[in-house]
């Protein structure tokens, strides 16, 4: 199984491509496994000439789950949403860490960095702290961590937290991520066996919403990146479906706002995923930023 050690979690990754073409890291979202990332796009990606390297962040999928106590996240949700602060283990900065941490075991001097939903997030804290590292940028609906943009609908919200909820069997695990897909995700995005084969996939492959809730914790507790987002030089594209409902469209808007020069994306019709009918759209992006 290819991991690496960094610090004191083991990241697992995968590679598609060539070795001695530029570098493309793929960073998930929110409780999310590299897998996400579909073989087919991830080859889409590698047809730019360009080597794409997916991987399992901390707490998900393959890479070491930490197990720590973690807080109350609907508390600290609230809190956030109202510009206060919470506590947690780690923050996004450590989870930027360990995809440098990637880099470096991998001989990857600088990577192109995409990341979707709270791999939005981390992409953007790796081109804040680690800018040297980073060949162009791409986020993908996420946000700033300004409260005031990119907030969840209620009941998106309502099925997040609800997929946080540990289930007994594998069915009860398998329909609470196909209930989660039919609120965040576009509609007629992905037909009900494809959903339901991804859903299978990911809960046989590794199932932990305790990790989730961690990963949460880490989101909220990392605060804004308004004022360093300014100070991204890179070139930088941010895409944003304009049906999405579990980070708004706002959130891309205001992101593309703050980075000098981004280029701003809006796919008509997606929400909060990333079928496969949008995917030339997506990698056309990153090929001109190439």
């Amino acid at each position: 199984m290819p991991t690496t050690t960094v610090g004191e979690v083991d990241i697992y990754f995968e590679s598609f491509g060539e070795e001695s073409d530029p570098a493309l890291l793929l960073v998930c979202g929110l409780g999310a496994q590299c897998i996400g990332f579909e073989d087919d796009l991830c080859r889409k990606f590698a047809a730019l000439g360009l080597r794409v390297i997916r991987f399992d962040n901390r707490d998900a999928g393959l890479s070491t789950h930490l197990g720590t106590p973690f807080g109350d996240v609907a508390e600290a949700l609230v809190a956030a949403l109202g510009g206060g602060q919470t506590e947690a283990t780690y923050g996004l900065s450590e989870m930027a860490g360990d995809a440098i941490g990637l880099m470096d075991s991998l001989d990857v001097s600088e990577a192109h960095i995409f990341g979707t939903s709270m791999g939005g997030m981390i992409a953007q804290t790796i081109a804040t702290e680690h800018g040297s590292r980073v060949t162009s940028l791409t986020s993908v609906m996420s946000n700033t961590g300004e409260p005031e943009y990119g907030s969840p609908e209620p009941d998106c919200l309502a099925a997040l937290m609800a997929g946080m909820t540990p289930a007994v069997t594998r069915e009860e695990r398998i329909q609470s991520d196909i209930d989660l897909q039919d609120v965040i995700g576009t509609i007629g995005g992905w037909d009900s066996h494809a959903v339901r084969r991804r859903a299978e996939l990911f809960v046989d492959r590794s199932y932990d919403p305790d990790g989730a809730s961690r990963q949460a914790l880490a989101m909220l507790s990392s605060g804004s990146r308004a004022e360093s987002l300014p100070f991204v030089e890179m070139p930088t594209v941010v895409m944003h479906g304009d049906k999405d409902r579990l980070v708004t469209m706002s959130g891309g808007v205001r992101t593309a706002e703050l980075i000098p020069g981004a280029q701003l994306r809006i796919l008509e019709g997606m929400a909060h995923d990333l079928p496969p009918r949008y995917w030339d759209q997506v990698v056309g992006a990153v090929g001109d930023l190439l």
